[in-house]
């Protein structure tokens, strides 16, 4: 078989598989156990979990059935403003919702029951008990961020039909696409989605970093602090949301973003 006819050297297309990277900006902040903890903004993503309106809107699904939602909403001031700086760091900022199908056709008789507590409320992609449309529905008005929490135009939502953020949908993709390493992790419940999302993070390589502070559940506090010492001790690092606001907006206690080279 004759050798083929070499390709002209002019014709040859240039393909760059370099893929930007961010410099390496290092921050300290305080940690839960009295030290602090050391991140890269060029490779941290802040995740914003289930702060939307049928969790969190007199109208919505939980205060519908009447679960509080004052200790969520205290947290609403300081994810904001730490999201704010984290924009001007230039570090992603991600909401992840429940957004499930209309038809529920990919969720499991065992959390379709769990949602409807038995039979004695209504569940996922139920009608809302307020006439705000189908619970949790992915593209309703119950899977969306409260308006109390701005969402910027750069920011990113990601949907969800597990307690963790990772199953079966795009969030991995879109953290790596953006060579993230390392979570922050703000919202509710402490005990529910943010804990099965930093988990399965965790599980998969990322650096996790649970925001004491700028998380809340209903459930009581001895589980929170159940939460707080398993993170600590397995996961990642507990540490404060606040704290690292301040030393972001230059007002913290511990040192300044400092940029470094790329990469190690």
């Amino acid at each position: 078989m004759p050798n083929p006819a070499p390709v002209p050297s002019s014709s040859i297309a240039h393909t760059s598989l370099v893929r930007p990277r961010r410099p390496e900006t290092i921050v300290r902040f305080a940690a839960g156990s009295g030290g602090t903890v050391e991140i890269d903004l060029g490779r941290t993503a802040l995740l914003v979990v289930d702060m939307q309106n049928d969790f969190l809107h007199p109208d919505g699904w939980f205060p519908q059935a009447g679960i509080a939602t004052a200790a969520a909403l205290g947290i609403v001031p300081g994810i904001d403003a730490l999201a704010a700086a984290l924009r001007g760091a230039g570090a992603p900022v991600i909401f992840v919702n429940w957004g499930v199908r209309a038809d529920v056709a990919n969720l499991p008789a065992g959390l379709i029951d769990k949602g409807r507590c038995g039979g004695t409320r209504p569940g996922y992609a139920d009608l809302s008990p307020a006439g705000r449309g189908d619970i949790l529905v992915q593209g309703q008005w119950g899977a969306a961020t409260i308006d109390a929490l701005a969402v910027a135009p750069g920011d990113l939502v990601v949907h969800k039909h597990r307690f963790s953020g990772f199953h079966d949908n795009e969030l991995d993709s879109i953290l790596r696409a953006r060579d993230v390493t390392t979570l922050l992790f703000a919202g509710i419940n402490t005990d529910r989605c943010v804990f099965a999302t930093l988990t399965d993070a965790s599980f998969r390589g990322y650096d996790c970093v649970l925001l004491s502070d700028l998380c809340a559940t209903v459930s009581p506090p001895s589980v929170t602090d159940t939460i707080l010492f398993l993170t600590d001790l397995l996961y990642g690092a507990v540490a404060s949301g606040a704290a690292l606001t301040a030393v972001l907006a230059g007002a913290g206690p511990s040192a300044s973003p400092i940029p470094q080279e790329t990469s190690r």
